[in-house]
């Protein structure tokens, strides 16, 4: 198997100020605690394609109740990779978890923007049987699949990204 990537934490000041703009009740104390705790996406078993995330604090969501999650993760990727970032099959399955942009596409430049790569996800319980889903902290709540991909033969893209949701269109 290729090697082509490494996740890592961003920085804590990156992950205090994006972590409290989610959630304005966190203090910096639990932004510390928080960051402290990261766990960095991994596979459960040799044979597993994907990475997993983790959530770092429970969540607990009614159905269609949503939340923007701050992993507090980054990755620094070879050029002709991407990371897609997909729903756990199982919280799927049993209960309906969603990605809200059904896939989330890194880019191996995302890792050079201002706000570090900073890797966010944001997920429903899209559920219609009246399932409550609680994750408890350090549970995978997403995965992450590396994928080559190719461009065309007159592909001149000479941009440089800043940013992320939806940076490249602008």
């Amino acid at each position: 198997m290729l090697r082509i990537a490494e996740f890592e934490k961003v920085s804590f000041a990156r992950f205090a100020a994006d972590w409290q703009a989610a959630f304005p009740a966190a203090g910096a104390a639990e932004a510390e605690r928080l960051y402290a705790e990261i766990k960095l996406p991994q596979r459960a078993t040799s044979g597993s394609a994907g990475y997993d995330f983790f959530t770092p604090v429970e969540i607990s969501l009614k159905p269609k109740e949503n939340i923007l999650l701050p992993t507090g993760v980054r990755v620094r990727m070879a050029e002709g990779w991407f990371l897609a970032i997909m729903p756990k099959s199982g919280l799927g399955f049993k209960y309906r978890l969603q990605m809200d942009n059904t896939v989330g596409i890194i880019d191996s430049d995302y890792y050079y923007s201002d706000n570090e790569g900073h890797i966010f996800v944001k997920i429903t319980n899209d559920g219609n049987h009246g399932k409550i889903i609680t994750l408890s902290p350090g549970a995978a709540v997403c995965q992450g699949l590396f994928l080559p991909f190719g461009i065309t033969e007159s592909d001149a893209a000479t941009a440089r990204r800043n940013g992320g949701f939806g940076s490249t269109a602008k």
